[in-house]
């Protein structure tokens, strides 16, 4: 026979495990019959303009750098990509209402006529970058000597993938490639300093959350004093005006060091 102590362990036991059970919501699934229901060319009911065509279980938009998105719907709930969400206002064979991410309504209606569908992109998107590298020969005099410094702004294909929000209200993603600056400096044959700089160097002065959108755009002379040679290197999110900007002293005798200088 058990005792008391036992009997009630088992029976908290229990207990607990059944509020585990029943604190677990039950998802909602996938809409197929929404999801049928939002295949097609969408238009805002305002403009007329295109805003996306729901094909199959992805989205595709009518600008050239923006990148198709998997799509579903849960509930009153249209998820598009990895994390963008919009709750459903209204739904039908015809309109479409949900809230985006700018707080306002967006208010579609579907092109029955298919006539808008030419001009939805399907084709690569396109990815802005540099088309060529980027050099600056640059000669500095001090103390009597005579310097050159080596720029070189080297396009890679490193993907950055940005989120913006476009003029609909929807968080759309773009892809830029990143670039490598490589900095040489001489003092006539001499090589005083060579390096390599790469954006996720600097993954201890920026923040995280703007270094993953965020490109390694220029590094650019400033002036040179007792302590070396100061060049500035901005990392910029593509399309915005926002950027942080990183100073290297580079010594005479070669040695770097780095100080972020402004946001």
């Amino acid at each position: 026979m058990k005792s008391p102590v036992v009997l009630l362990l088992l029976t908290l036991s229990v207990l607990v495990g059944c509020s585990q059970r029943g604190s677990h919501a039950v998802k909602p699934e996938e809409s197929l019959q929404a999801k049928q229901l939002l295949q097609g060319v969408w238009t805002d009911e305002s403009s007329e303009s295109v805003v996306f065509q729901m094909k199959g279980d992805s989205v595709y938009y009518p600008d050239s750098t923006s990148m198709p998105a998997y799509f579903r719907v849960n509930g009153d709930t249209l998820y598009i990509g990895k994390s963008s969400r919009y709750h459903i206002e209204k739904q039908s064979e015809h309109v479409l209402w949900f809230m985006g991410q700018d707080g306002e309504v967006v208010k579609l209606k579907k092109d029955d006529e298919g006539e808008s569908e030419e001009m939805i992109v399907k084709s690569q998107p396109q990815i802005l970058t540099l088309n060529e590298v980027m050099k600056r020969d640059t000669v500095v005099m001090f103390n009597g000597n005579r310097y050159h410094l080596y720029i070189a702004v080297n396009p890679t294909r490193y993907k950055v993938v940005r989120h913006t929000l476009n003029d609909d209200g929807l968080d759309v993603e773009n892809v830029y490639y990143d670039n490598i600056i490589h900095l040489s400096i001489f003092q006539g044959s001499r090589q005083l300093f060579s390096s390599d700089f790469r954006r996720k160097q600097y993954n201890s002065l920026v923040a995280e959350r703007f270094l993953e959108q965020a490109i390694l755009n220029n590094m650019e002379y400033s002036y040179a004093d007792e302590k070396g040679f100061h060049l500035n290197v901005s990392l910029c999110q593509p399309g915005d005006a926002s950027c942080y900007l990183v100073e290297h002293v580079v010594s005479y005798d070669g040695k770097l060091t780095t100080k972020l200088q402004e946001y």
